[in-house]
C-alpha cells in the first residue's frame, strides 16, 4: 500500500534528515581526534552540549578557554545564538599568553573600554569566532566573516594559514573547530593608525568623533530582572562623523588608502593651519571649532577609495573621496579640480617616500613629509555669483530689488558670463552713485586673498544699449570684517577702478587682504565685500566675486 504525505510532512521529515546527516557528518570526522578528545565527544554531546560546555570540558583548550571566561564569552558561547568557533589548543595559545591576554582585558575594562572595543576581545576572541555555522568538506573554498567583520579564507584544510586539527564538532549552539595556530589579526586602515608606531595622533583625533550607541535587534538578551532585560551581550553599533564624510576606513567591505603624517608632522600642520581657523570671540562653539577645522584640514584631502581610483589610472592621477568629478565640476561652473593630485607616486607627489603599510582594507601611506598642499585641499578660491540671493547683502542708492538678468543663447556674451546671469543694480536718481554688498563665505583668518569682481556690458542683456558702453564707469571697493571680538569693521572706500563697459571683464579690486577672523563652515558668512559706483547714474552690472588665496 502506498502511502501518501502532505507537504508540511515532506518538509519535517527533509529537515530531519538533513539534520541526522549533519549528526553523522561531524561524527566522521570525529573519529580521528585523540583519546581524550574522543571521551568529551559523543551523541549526546552533539545533541545536548553547548559550545562552552564542549570547550570548557576539553583540557587541550583550557588556555583558549580561561581567555574565553575571563571577557564574558562563556556566558555569549552557551547560549542560544549559533556560532563557530575556531579555538586554538594549548600549542598553539600558552597559559604565559593566555595569562597576558587576560591580564590587557582587565586593564582596559578598568579603564572604561567597552567590550566590543577592547583590543582582546576584537583581535584575538572575535578573530576566532564567526557568526553561524559553517562547516568544511572536501570541497569547501569560501570566506567567511568573523564576528570582527574581518574575512578569512575557509578550506577543508585550514582557516587563513592555521591547520585545522579537528573539525565540525557540531553542537547545540553551532560548531567547533580547534586549529594548530592562532589566527593573525590583520587591521584595517583605521586600527592601523593605533597599531602602528608614531600614527597616534592622527588616530586619536579621528577617533575622538567615535560614537556607540545599544543595538537591541544584535544584542543577546538574558534574564529579566524587576522588568528589566539584562543582556548576556550587550552589542553596541560604531558610528563616526568623520569617517562618514571623508571615508569609512574601518570598514572591512571596502578599499582604502590614506596617507597618514608621523607626529612631528602632524603637530607641525596643527601649528601651520591654527591660524587659518581664528574665530570671533563670540561665536558659539569657538574653542570646538578652532580645534576641529585645524586637524580636518589635515586629514580632509588625504583618504582615497579604490573604486574610484581604480589601478589603470592611479599612477596617473589620485582622488580623494572629497573630489567632484569632472563633470560634476562642469554642472557647477568650478574650474579648479581640487582633492586631485597629478603623479602621486612621482618626485614629490604625495605618495613619494612615503612607508607602504598593507592593511585588510587597504593601504596606510606614513608620512613624515606631508605633500598635499593647503591649496589642493581646504584653501580654496571662494565665489560667489551676484544674482544669488542668499548672499546678496547691502543695497544703497538703488532701485529695490536688483534685476537678474539671463543672457539669452542668441546673445554674443552667451557662455562668457557665468551662469549666463548677472545682476543690474540700477541708480535710483540719475545723481545718484550706488553701494551694493554681498555676504563672502569661507573665508579663513591670515591668508592673503585677492579681490576681484566680473562685470558684464550691457549688451549682454540688450545688444542695442550703445549708449551705455561709451560711459566710463569707475568702482571703488571695501571689505569688512568682525574684529576678534566680533564687532564689524567699516573701513573706508578706496582703490578705484575702471570696468570695461564693452566687454565681460575681471577686475582686481584689492591685493593682499589679510582677515583678521574666520568665517569658515559658519551657516551665516560674516565678511561682507561692498561695491561703490564712482560715476553718477551709473548702472553696475555684476556677475560674481571672487577671493583667491596667494602662495605669499
Amino acid at each position: 500500500m502506498i502511502t501518501k504525505i502532505n507537504n508540511k510532512e515532506k518538509r519535517s521529515l527533509y529537515a530531519k534528515l538533513i539534520s541526522l546527516s549533519f549528526i553523522i557528518y561531524s561524527l566522521s570526522f570525529s573519529v580521528a581526534c585523540s583519546d581524550r578528545w574522543d571521551e568529551h565527544y559523543s551523541e549526546a554531546d552533539v545533541e545536548t552540549s553547548t559550545l562552552w560546555q564542549m570547550i570548557s570540558s576539553v583540557s587541550e583548550l583550557s588556555n583558549f578557554a580561561s581567555v574565553a571566561e575571563a571577557c564574558g564569552y562563556d556566558r555569549i558561547l552557551d547560549g542560544s545564538q549559533t556560532y563557530t568557533v575556531f579555538a586554538p589548543t594549548n600549542l598553539a595559545l600558552s597559559e604565559a599568553e593566555a595569562r597576558q591576554l587576560i591580564a590587557e582585558y582587565r586593564q582596559q575594562e578598568a579603564q572604561g573600554v567597552r567590550s566590543n572595543e577592547n583590543t582582546v576581545v576584537r583581535r584575538f576572541l572575535q578573530n576566532h569566532i564567526a557568526l553561524y555555522r559553517h562547516p568544511v568538506s572536501s570541497l569547501t573554498d569560501k570566506t567567511i566573516k568573523m564576528m570582527n567583520d574581518k574575512y578569512a579564507a575557509l578550506t577543508p584544510e585550514g582557516l587563513l594559514m592555521s591547520k585545522l586539527s579537528t573539525k565540525n564538532v557540531l553542537c547545540d549552539n553551532g560548531l567547533l573547530f580547534t586549529i594548530s595556530g592562532k589566527l593573525d589579526y590583520v587591521p584595517n586602515v583605521l586600527e592601523c593608525l593605533d597599531m602602528t608606531e608614531d600614527l597616534d595622533s592622527v588616530y586619536q583625533f579621528i577617533n575622538s568623533h567615535s560614537t556607540y550607541e545599544f543595538d537591541e535587534t544584535q544584542s543577546v538578551p538574558g534574564e529579566i530582572i524587576d522588568g528589566l532585560t539584562h543582556y548576556l551581550d550587550s552589542v553596541t553599533v560604531f558610528s563616526n562623523d568623520l569617517l562618514t564624510k571623508y571615508g569609512l576606513i574601518n570598514s572591512e567591505d571596502s578599499a582604502y588608502w590614506m596617507v597618514a603624517p608621523v607626529n612631528s608632522e602632524w603637530n607641525r600642520l596643527v601649528d601651520e593651519y591654527q591660524p587659518y581657523f581664528n574665530y570671533p570671540n563670540n561665536t558659539a562653539g569657538r574653542d570646538s571649532m578652532v580645534y576641529t577645522n585645524t586637524r580636518v584640514a589635515i586629514v580632509c584631502g588625504s583618504i582615497f577609495s579604490r573604486t574610484n581610483n581604480p589601478e589603470v589610472a592611479f599612477a596617473d592621477s589620485a582622488v580623494s573621496t572629497q573630489a567632484y568629478t569632472a563633470a560634476m565640476r562642469k554642472q557647477l561652473g568650478i574650474d579648479e579640480s581640487y582633492y586631485v593630485y597629478p603623479k602621486p607616486f612621482g618626485q614629490d607627489g604625495i605618495f613619494y617616500q612615503t612607508e607602504d603599510i598593507a592593511c585588510s582594507n587597504g593601504h596606510v601611506r606614513k608620512t613624515d613629509t606631508q605633500r598635499i598642499s593647503k591649496f589642493q585641499t581646504f584653501m580654496q578660491t571662494i565665489k560667489v555669483e551676484a544674482e544669488n540671493s542668499q548672499y546678496q547683502d547691502t543695497l544703497i542708492n538703488a532701485v529695490e530689488p536688483v534685476t537678474i538678468v539671463q543672457v539669452v543663447s542668441n546673445n554674443p556674451f552667451y557662455n562668457h558670463v557665468s551662469g549666463n546671469a548677472f545682476i543690474e543694480v540700477v541708480p535710483s536718481s540719475p545723481s545718484a552713485r550706488v553701494v551694493v554688498g554681498f555676504k563672502i563665505p569661507n573665508l579663513l583668518s591670515s591668508v592673503k586673498y585677492d579681490i576681484y569682481a566680473v562685470f558684464a556690458p550691457a549688451t549682454a542683456a540688450d545688444t542695442l544699449a550703445v549708449a551705455e558702453t561709451q560711459k566710463e564707469v569707475r568702482v571703488l571697493s571695501r571689505v569688512r570684517q568682525p574684529d576678534q571680538n566680533g564687532v564689524m569693521t567699516s573701513p573706508p572706500f578706496r582703490y578705484a577702478k575702471s570696468i570695461d563697459p564693452t566687454t565681460v571683464n575681471e577686475v582686481k579690486l584689492q591685493s593682499g587682504v589679510k582677515l583678521t577672523t574666520c568665517s569658515y563652515g559658519l551657516s551665516e558668512p560674516q565678511v561682507r565685500l561692498e561695491l561703490q559706483s564712482n560715476t553718477d547714474g551709473a548702472v553696475l552690472r555684476i556677475d560674481r566675486l571672487i577671493f583667491k588665496p596667494t602662495e605669499d
